[in-house]
């Protein structure tokens, strides 16, 4: 789980949406300077699925319908972006090469409708793309937390989340009004807990409320031959994500190497190959910060991304183990919203509110 969930599937665009479809309909966008979209776009997806409509759905954030997947691909290409693999980008930021603006397609974790429900949207655009695996997810071991304790809270009627020191939180979860507002207070205090800690009480409340985690995990999770049958398509590659997907932040030098040392391993020994390219679980600054972007260096990864929102710009050949990524966000599945963010102009508009400390 990256982001900020939604608040429910009913209540039409968010500030930001608004706010995005607002900067279209002025055409600010267009009179933007060229500069601020950068020379190329690297996206970030995790699962493509069609949408239920569930009206409690928070994870919906993580996931777009595949026909937006192929308005996404033809939008890019009308404006004048040419789809290539994560090699190819690398390889032109290293050689100063700034052309022709590039898109890049990178989906996190490992689902098994990457290769269910992706793979035939970019087989029939011609489109590269990049899965980063999780190997625990196909090992059997690694938790889809985020999923756990969603449909814990779709299954309560209410629910009470144990914190440190003899702290709790109890609320009612009657309807989606009742879970949304659940899951907004839990989460994030859930994500402030040192991640062991959090995650020792999603299997709690898991089990308490009939979840079964390791289930969950073999519903969701590529299995590893449908990993190598992904790996063996000449479209896809399947790089790194360490082994259990904890942010490498709040892992010791040591448990923070091994996590992807492991990771690796295991895709050595299942795929035959050592991955040349990273992504950091969770990847916010609170996640992923400078030593662990040393890390990725010191491993000898050509790359690695992050997910701070930008657009790639020529000085991040200089930066090539902390890139930033454009988020193919659940709830931005709107045209004039992409073109917005291509556009650059968010990013340069949210710089002097980040530096106020209000990101």
């Amino acid at each position: 789980m990256k982001e900020t969930a939604r608040i429910s599937a009913s209540t039409g665009p968010s500030l930001m949406g608004r706010t995005l479809l607002a900067l279209h309909a002025s055409g600010a966008c267009r009179l933007a300077p060229k500069s601020l979209a950068g020379i190329g776009v690297i996206f970030m997806l995790h699962r493509v699925r069609e949408d239920d409509g569930a009206a409690f759905a928070p994870n919906r954030i993580l996931e777009i319908t595949p026909s937006f997947l192929e308005e996404t691909i033809r939008t890019v290409r009308e404006l004048g972006y040419e789809c290539i693999s994560l090699d190819e980008a690398v390889n032109r930021l290293q050689a100063g090469e700034h052309g022709e603006r590039f898109a890049v397609f990178t989906l996190d974790d490992g689902y098994k409708d990457n290769l269910t429900d992706a793979l035939p949207v970019f087989e029939r655009n011609g489109v590269p793309f990049t899965v980063y695996l999780t190997t625990g997810l196909p090992d059997g071991h690694a938790e889809i937390w985020w999923v756990a304790l969603e449909r814990a809270i779709a299954a309560a009627v209410a629910i009470r989340v144990k914190l440190p020191a003899g702290g709790e939180i109890t609320m009612f979860t009657r309807d989606a009004a009742e879970k949304n507002a659940a899951w907004n207070r839990i989460y994030w205090a859930l994500r402030a807990l040192p991640e062991h800690e959090m995650r020792a009480e999603v299997r709690r409340l898991a089990l308490l409320h009939g979840i079964d985690m390791g289930a969950l995990t073999r519903e969701l999770a590529m299995t590893w031959d449908e990993v190598r049958t992904l790996a063996a398509h000449p479209l896809a590659s399947v790089e790194a994500h360490t082994a259990d997907h904890f942010a490498q932040a709040g892992l010791s030098a040591a448990e923070a190497r091994s996590d992807i040392e492991r990771g690796l391993a295991r895709m050595e020994t299942e795929l035959g190959y050592r991955p040349r390219h990273f992504s950091y679980p969770y990847g916010d600054p609170g996640s992923a910060g400078e030593r662990d972007f040393a890390l990725a260096g010191a491993l000898g990864f050509r790359s690695a991304t992050t997910t701070r929102k930008g657009l790639i710009q020529p000085s991040h050949a200089k930066r090539l183990t902390s890139l930033p990524r454009l988020s193919l966000n659940g709830d931005f599945q709107d045209r004039r919203m992409l073109k917005a963010l291509l556009s650059g102009l968010p990013f340069a508009l949210a710089k002097p509110v980040r530096s106020l400390g209000i990101d």
